[in-house]
């Protein structure tokens, strides 16, 4: 049975390590360290984590790889091969090559295009149509590796970066799966990556999360959906932060200025883009309260707003 070495740390990870455990034999996990989370800042383990633990398969979990005893105890492990999914930091040489078959990823874009922490978020941000899993050799530049194994799957309208999260996840646990037998039996071809055609998804800045309503609105709809569920696009209202975490793109349009408050139904609103184009929230959360859907703001602080309400600055 070969002896396999895994690195992630999401939960984009956990379907991949779950269907290495039940072939190979898996013999360390490596993920990133705990970290605190919520407004109580709970120390809270990875989904790897908890997933490895429940297996009963050893953790390591190094703040710096490179700089760790953990590094020493990998390489004497003489692991057959070592396989990555969304695990987070650049692997040193000495450990890509330690490996009998080398070392490769399971990364969610179809690469060269999105190269990088969030291939995710920014194939929903930017509306594409497509988008998929890649299953490359490592090497020390990023996600730069000839390509083993492709698979393509569409991206809808109902889509956000959260249901994509679940869906790329799924599909490159399954891909991978049926490209390993292959892989151990040398019976593939690697196809380098065309540099004309790289694109990155470098990780995303508050500002990105920011909404500029005088974009057009199947933009913004894009980009709202794209940072949905995290981190979430906000604008703001009365100068203070206001997420939209789900919109829908409305079939009225308006000639209000961009960012200008639309009473769409008693329970219902929209706000006005640059092409005149009008996005409805569906859920929302003002600064100070709990997330909420839009029915229930339109129900309080929303009745008191009109045409001559702005969001955004």
């Amino acid at each position: 049975m070969k002896r396999i070495i895994f690195m992630g740390t999401p939960d984009f990870a956990v379907p991949v390590l779950e269907q290495l455990a039940n072939k190979y034999e898996v013999v360390a996990v490596v993920t990133q360290p705990d970290r605190p989370v919520g407004r109580k800042r709970v120390l809270t383990p990875p989904p790897v984590k908890k997933k490895a633990e429940e297996l009963g398969l050893p953790v390591f979990q190094p703040e710096k790889l490179r700089q760790s005893e953990a590094l020493e105890t990998l390489i004497d492990l003489q692991a057959d091969l070592l396989v990555t999914a969304a695990y987070g930091q650049i692997l040193p040489k000495r450990l890509l090559e330690a490996e009998k078959y080398g070392a490769i990823n399971v990364h969610a874009s179809l690469l060269p295009a999105y190269r990088g922490g969030a291939p995710i978020h920014y194939a929903v941000m930017n509306g594409e149509k497509e988008t998929g899993v890649t299953i490359m050799y490592m090497v020390e530049q990023l996600d730069a590796g000839d390509m083993i194994a492709q698979r393509k799957i569409p991206i809808t309208d109902q889509d956000d970066t959260g249901v994509m999260f679940q869906k790329l996840s799924e599909v490159g646990a399954t891909l991978l799966m049926e490209t390993l037998p292959a892989f151990f039996a040398g019976e593939f071809t690697a196809i380098p990556q065309q540099e004309s055609e790289v694109s990155y998804a470098r990780n995303i800045t508050r500002e990105q999360e920011k909404i500029d309503w005088r974009r057009p609105a199947r933009d913004v709809f894009n980009q709202i959906r794209g940072l949905s569920p995290f981190p979430t696009a906000y604008t703001t209202l009365e100068g203070k932060p206001f997420k939209i975490s789900k919109a829908h793109l409305s079939e009225q349009t308006s000639k209000l200025k961009p960012g200008s408050f639309l009473l769409l139904t008693k329970s219902a609103f929209g706000i006005v883009c640059g092409d005149g184009g009008v996005i409805a929230p569906d859920v929302i959360q003002p600064a100070g309260k709990p997330k909420m859907e839009t029915a229930a703001f339109m129900q309080g602080a929303g009745r008191q707003m009109s045409e001559e309400t702005r969001f955004g600055e």
